[in-house]
């Protein structure tokens, strides 16, 4: 399952490097892409919300809002 996390507050690289060290310490994350306000994370089972709200409340920032990431493949266009 891959979802997105947006976040209030990650404002710089190093808050970026904070937010994906914390997430290491969430059970479930298989893999992590942390850019400036968002988040978007791969788990291998159900994702405990608690748990990543904690872990980046834990380097002062605000979790926002998760959502489900949907992947799609590209569309081409039929002539």
């Amino acid at each position: 399952m891959r979802l997105r996390v947006f976040i209030s507050g990650m404002t710089s690289v190093h808050a970026a490097r904070a937010v994906h060290t914390a997430l290491a310490s969430v059970p479930g994350i298989t893999w992590a892409e942390v850019k400036l306000g968002e988040a978007e994370l791969e788990c291998d089972r159900a994702l405990d919300a608690v748990a990543l709200r904690t872990a980046i409340e834990s380097v002062g920032l605000e979790l926002v809002e998760i959502a489900e990431a949907r992947r799609s493949l590209p569309i081409r266009d039929e002539e």
